[in-house]
């Protein structure tokens, strides 16, 4: 029987590596599509109520 315990090795395999990188790479693709989608949500609001402003705004010199 061994009392010893098996050393894991001390470099971690090219494939175990490539797999961390690749996620990496996804999430930040991700995490960054998320931030685009945010900042393009709040810009659609901002000209939305822009747009609605400026239409009460030429109607309202329009007719009174």
């Amino acid at each position: 029987m061994k009392a010893e315990v098996e050393e894991r090795p001390h470099h971690t395999p090219i494939l175990r590596k490539a797999a961390a990188g690749v996620v990496l790479v996804l999430a930040a693709a991700l995490a960054i599509s998320l931030v685009v989608a945010f900042v393009k949500a709040i810009f659609a609001t901002v000209l939305t109520v822009a747009v609605v402003i400026a239409i009460l705004w030429a109607l309202k010199t329009i007719f009174w």
